[in-house]
């Protein structure tokens, strides 16, 4: 047990639900302090020292690789449409050179996958960054929006917009690969004092993962409820992630971060550390 409460953050869409599912119900020790936030404030709060352990988006994992490293096994991924990372659009992909495209200030990793998946196809869109929960929150003269999340499930985007592309097909048809959007990590100085502490996590999460998996049907009325949408919506919703993080997830992402760089997104190679 740590001499101290450990901070943890956890990511308030539906998405990480199976990964929480058993902290929820019974496994959460006295010395472990849950924080909710979206992607993009617990990115934040782990830079900021204000958490020890946390998912956070995959990129900013690589843009912040010197200070953090990987837990083991843990992902939010999918390997082809994920559903809730989506390019709205009056316009095919193609289309979209030096059109106005707003991205969600709430993912980095799904703004470096747009970013990159343009870059590979030699279109420079105006982009403009910016919170997104509603079709109000969209400026008018908007071509094209990346939405994320629950919004991206939720919200009934082809009343403004005609086309509705999935970032995780995208990524799949280039590639062939998974793509991994968020990943658990621990600060280094915290894992290089504490690692008894941060085996102790790794060890509840998988735990808490099985037992998410078993009561999967719980799961998913809760996340019906949650979002005011169907029970077969939410079931396809979670037949498409994955929470693990085998070797093809790891070479995958591996190859997302070389890809960044390699298009000058990324200013420097990340190296790809695992907490053992």
């Amino acid at each position: 047990m740590p001499e101290h409460k450990l901070s943890m953050g956890r990511i308030n869409y539906i998405n990480a639900s199976p990964v929480y599912y058993g902290l929820d119900n019974g496994l959460l020790p006295s010395w472990l302090e849950m924080i909710d936030g979206a992607p993009s404030v617990l990115n934040q709060m782990i830079k900021d020292k204000a958490l020890e352990i946390s998912p956070v988006s995959a990129a900013f994992y690589g843009m912040n690789h010197k200070s953090l490293q990987v837990l083991p096994d843990l992902s939010i991924s999918c390997n082809g449409p994920v559903l809730s990372v989506i390019l709205v659009s009056n316009y095919p992909v193609q289309s979209l050179d030096k059109k106005n495209v707003v991205l969600t200030s709430e993912s980095a990793t799904s703004a470096a996958l747009v970013q990159l998946v343009f870059a590979r196809q030699q279109i420079k869109p105006n982009f403009k960054t910016q919170l997104i929960h509603s079709i109000d929150d969209i400026p008018e003269g908007t071509d094209a929006a990346l939405v994320i999340g629950d919004v991206a499930l939720a919200v009934p985007w082809e009343r403004r917009f005609g086309c509705r592309f999935d970032l995780g097909e995208l990524w799949h048809k280039l590639t062939g690969l998974p793509f991994v959007f968020a990943l658990w990590v621990v600060r280094r100085s915290y894992a290089k004092k504490n690692p008894n502490s941060v085996r102790q996590v790794v060890d509840l999460f998988y735990r808490s993962r099985e037992k998410g998996y078993d009561n999967i049907q719980t799961v998913i009325e809760t996340g019906a409820e949650k979002l005011n949408l169907s029970h077969s919506l939410i079931q396809t919703y979670y037949d498409h992630l994955y929470c693990d993080l085998d070797e093809e997830k790891v070479k995958a992402v591996k190859q997302f971060f070389s890809s960044l760089y390699n298009t000058k997104i990324f200013p420097e190679p990340v190296d790809f550390q695992i907490f053992s």
